[in-house]
């Protein structure tokens, strides 16, 4: 649940950012060439075009729920999802004013969630798969082994377990 409500904050604030109107005077032509904006845009803008969508690498699987995933089906399906999201919104994007089609947006946003997804969370799948806390794994390993029940004894209207005592081996 905490995954579902994290995911669809996320875009719900990534929708108000990419689709609120721009007062701009004029705007580029679309680019359709991949990586060609890179030389005009400053370390900011395409920082921020890596963060857009980000915290999809994590929110994605967690979304899903699944801790046993092997990490490359996980990896492949969230760089996808993230890239017909990605693509998806700067389409829409270019419908509100002063916004570009702009194919480098999706390929950065696309990397940023894939960095972040490799970074992230086989770490984390691993620590919640292993949550319970060390002092209880370590009492577990400290346990001797529970002894066979022999038989059961019902006295005064209750019924009682009776252990039998490890017997050592014959030989």
């Amino acid at each position: 649940m905490a995954g579902l409500a994290g995911l669809t904050g996320h875009l719900a604030l990534a929708l108000w950012l990419v689709l609120r109107p721009l007062p701009v005077a004029w705007v580029y032509d679309a680019n359709l060439t991949p990586l060609a904006s890179l030389r005009s845009s400053t370390g900011w803008q395409v920082l921020g075009e890596l963060l857009l969508l980000a915290p999809l690498g994590v929110l994605l699987p967690l979304a899903g729920g699944r801790l046993r995933a092997p990490w490359l089906p996980s990896f492949l399906r969230t760089t996808g999802a993230s890239a017909l999201l990605a693509t998806a919104l700067e389409f829409l994007s270019s419908w509100a004013p002063g916004h570009v089609l702009n194919v480098d947006h999706i390929l950065l946003a696309v990397a940023g969630v894939a960095v972040t997804h490799l970074a992230l969370v086989p770490g984390l799948r691993h620590l919640l798969r292993d949550r319970r806390p060390r002092a209880a794994r370590v009492a577990m390993l400290a346990v001797p082994p529970v002894a066979a029940v022999t038989s059961v004894a019902v006295g005064a209207g209750a019924a009682r377990r009776v252990y039998a005592e490890p017997t050592p081996p014959v030989g």
